[in-house]
């Protein structure tokens, strides 16, 4: 009897184990004791939810319960938050207030980071600030080296990102220096472009969507932004559905999942349907297996199999360009995108079927051949991007045995790069067996 308690007693506190051993709690660690003393004295009460370490997210927070369709998930008091009327109620308001032409919401919070970053132990957000990320890995903060792994139109849109930061910097300058009466330092120290960039992806990748009512000491800049202490610490899965919003009623900003989530299980939100461009892009990450994943196709490429001696490819090409059917053209988890067949099938037109373009739009079936034509060069661009993947994957391989500093953001692009390859391989068997269907 005793012996069979022992093993009961056993298995009970090995499951419980295994259990934490999803995720290693973390709550005990000094940052987040003095971070949810911070939150309590702001009047945030929490018992179900701790800061945990998990396989394959990183940090997280972790349920000490059993979550069920519509439970609230976590409610964050007003004052926790940090805004734009945070800024305005401190020692930088009178400068945002004289300050001309008025800044952006976005650099008035920017500025308010920098600043409480460089106050250290003064500071009144010290516990929040403790637990931000140090560094980020969203395009602006990559290595020129890792930028040129990334698809085409992720690397344009990261170059995009890195000239908006910097544009956003030379333009604040002169209003960063007019604030040098508030410290013994240097701004041009203080507010260098280091520390904006840090400052602009705690913003972009942290911050909560709460519309606030436009200020006439700011710009025209819609004005949105909130930083959302510990809540911030959930962490982004596709698959599942949440309800938030700013409460009214209770002066909290909440959030409601719509799905079950077990004991000791990381708790996840959804920053929304993105593909893992996107939120490589806007947080800095991707997700494995996600099902808004896809693989673009450029014009370039798509060109690349039509003829130049075709007398109508520019009559086609504008028609494209006309009806916006030069971009967004996708291989996805289900193959093949309709607006890729399309533009392949308007491409693959012959000159006696050209007349024909504009049922070729609307989708109709114009001939046999136009199909087989299409379903042949479509399994042709599935096959070079397929090449062109593994070429780049071998080639970040390399890179990450001779360069130990680049590894962590190489790994990144190269989670992508592996995401796109199945999806790759998964269309390219799609597309043979509609080969096969067709002939």
């Amino acid at each position: 009897m005793k012996k069979s308690r022992g093993r009961t007693g056993r298995k009970r506190r090995r499951k419980h184990f295994q259990s934490f051993m999803d995720g290693v709690n973390c709550s005990h660690k000094l940052e987040y004791i003095k971070l949810k003393k911070w939150l309590k004295d702001r009047g945030f009460e929490d018992s179900n939810l701790r800061p945990a370490e998990f396989r394959d997210t990183g940090r997280g927070l972790m349920t000490t319960k059993t979550l069920q369709a519509g439970d609230l998930i976590i409610s964050l008091p007003e004052k926790c938050l940090l805004t734009t009327g945070t800024v305005l109620s401190s020692y930088l308001g009178e400068y945002i207030m004289k300050w001309k032409p008025p800044v952006s919401p976005l650099i008035a919070l920017c500025t308010f980071l920098i600043a409480e970053k460089h106050a250290g132990e003064k500071s009144l957000w010290k516990p929040y600030l403790d637990v931000l990320p140090k560094t980020y890995t969203c395009p602006v903060c990559l290595e020129h080296d890792v930028v040129s792994f990334l698809p085409e139109p992720l690397r344009k849109k990261s170059q995009e990102q890195r000239t908006t930061v910097h544009e956003l910097y030379m333009s604040s300058k002169a209003f960063f220096s007019s604030l040098q009466p508030l410290f013994a330092e240097n701004t041009g120290t203080i507010f260098n472009y280091s520390a904006l960039e840090w400052a602009w992806c705690t913003i972009n990748t942290r911050t909560i969507y709460m519309k606030h009512s436009q200020r006439e000491c700011f710009s025209l800049e819609p004005d949105v932004y909130a930083l959302a202490p510990y809540l911030d610490l959930l962490n982004h899965n596709p698959n599942v559905q949440v309800k938030a919003a700013f409460n009214e009623q209770t002066k909290s900003y909440e959030i409601r999942t719509n799905s079950q989530c077990r004991k000791y299980e990381e708790v996840f939100i959804c920053y929304g349907p993105h593909d893992n461009q996107r939120l490589l892009l806007e947080y800095g990450f991707v997700a494995m297996d996600n099902p808004h994943s896809s693989v673009y196709v450029s014009s370039d490429t798509l060109l690349k199999y039509f003829p130049p001696q075709d007398k109508q490819r520019n009559a086609k090409l504008s028609i494209l360009k006309d009806h916006d059917f030069l971009q967004n053209l996708t291989f996805g988890w289900d193959g093949p995108s309709w607006r890729l067949l399309t533009a392949l099938k308007l491409l693959s037109l012959g000159a006696d079927e050209f007349t024909c373009w504009r049922r070729t739009l609307l989708g109709d079936v114009i001939s046999a051949r136009n199909e087989q034509q299409t379903l042949n060069i479509t399994a042709k661009i599935c096959h070079f991007l397929i090449e062109e993947t593994q070429h780049v994957l071998l080639q970040i391989s390399r890179l990450k045995r001779n360069k130990e500093n680049l590894k962590n953001h190489l790994a990144l692009v190269e989670a992508l790069r592996l995401e796109d390859l199945r999806i790759l391989q998964k269309s390219a068997e799609i597309v043979c067996n509609l080969n096969i269907t067709t002939t």
